[in-house]
């Protein structure tokens, strides 16, 4: 069996692009900053070009707004990132990312 291990390289979190967002989601990240969920979507989040879901806002580069600048790379919302995020690379990734991501796949005892 493998896993991937995150080296916090941050390059998933710089590759523009939508991070959808579930109504779930929403609701436990404004729970996580404090706010209220209409609050958490109004400041955080825009509707995704297809007008189906709520997206995460993006820094003017296109990154994450979540993402720090710390090194390593660090997630400021890590207990409560969207399911699309915690799924990277495993169930989705971007063109050419073995490229720009220090993780790796490393095999596991399966326990």
């Amino acid at each position: 069996m493998t896993a991937f291990s995150c080296r916090r390289c941050g390059a998933c979190c710089r590759w523009p692009g939508c991070v959808k967002v579930t109504g779930e989601e929403a609701d436990r990240i404004a729970s996580f900053l404090g706010i209220s969920p209409p609050e958490f979507i109004d400041r955080f989040t825009r509707l995704s070009p297809d007008r189906l879901h709520l997206s995460l806002l993006e820094k003017d580069d296109g990154a994450c707004q979540w993402l720090s600048d710390a090194v390593p790379a660090a997630c400021l919302i890590e207990p409560v990132k969207p399911r699309q995020c915690r799924d990277f690379p495993s169930k989705w990734n971007f063109p050419g990312w073995q490229k720009l991501c220090g993780g790796t796949f490393e095999e596991t005892d399966g326990s």
